[in-house]
């Protein structure tokens, strides 16, 4: 998949840079947050909750009409998504109870390709997006108290940084509205989900199969400046 979507992604930009005029292309940078969760078929969905992560990175922008209205803007981002485990109580048919609570953090390289409409400063963009996953760090911590003497025992994730359960390539989509103001400093609000499930087909056991067919899922908040070009 990413063989597929990089150099399309190239080739779009570089379109767009073939019928723009050189010194008008911009340069710029990006960061904010994403307030992210699953989407897709999740088993006991109350027990995932929304989470909190850093976004941040460069982007370039490429006007394909003169006077800016409509450009293409490739961007490659750091993007930590995720979710969090709500401390939700469960008892077995033994009278065995477990709590689970925890974040775990997915850490992306996203490279979204939007196109974009300025109108008078207001924005709308939208675009496929590349994601590819670096890391994962898993802080779950599952406490269990025995029926028998009552007495609570913590354990932790044993992998927290295995990734191999996962699908490290994925394919997604990016839309949102903004604000751009005339010296290039932006703020923009937009969504970003995946197509594809990120917990590989044949693992049924990450989360007690929970998420075997879950997707990631965000809603962004950030601030973008292009420099002004020469």
């Amino acid at each position: 998949m990413k063989k597929v979507i990089i150099p399309a992604a190239a080739l779009l930009a570089l379109a767009a840079v073939s019928s723009a005029r050189a010194q008008d292309v911009r340069f710029g940078l990006r960061a904010g947050a994403n307030y992210s969760n699953l989407a897709g078929d999740v088993k006991n969905e109350s027990t995932y909750n929304n989470k909190v992560g850093f976004l941040g990175g460069v982007m370039v922008n490429v006007p394909v009409t003169s006077d800016g209205f409509f450009s293409v803007q490739p961007e490659v981002l750091y993007s930590q998504k995720g979710f969090e485990n709500k401390p939700t109580e469960y008892t077995n048919l033994l009278g065995t109870k477990q709590k689970r609570e925890g974040q775990v953090n997915y850490n992306y390289l996203d490279v979204p390709v939007l196109l974009k409409i300025n109108a008078g400063g207001f924005i709308a963009e939208v675009g496929p997006q590349y994601s590819y996953l670096i890391s994962a760090n898993d802080e779950t911590k599952v406490t269990t108290t025995s029926a028998l003497n009552g007495t609570p025992t913590t354990t932790e994730s044993q992998n927290k940084r295995d990734v191999s359960g996962l699908n490290r390539n994925e394919l997604g989509y990016l839309a949102g509205i903004g604000y751009q103001a005339d010296n290039g400093l932006s703020l923009n609000l937009r969504y970003t989900g995946a197509f594809s499930d990120f917990v590989k087909s044949d693992n049924s056991t990450y989360f007690n199969g929970d998420l075997k067919n879950a997707r990631h899922s965000a809603f962004q908040l950030s601030l973008g400046y292009l420099i002004p070009a020469k």
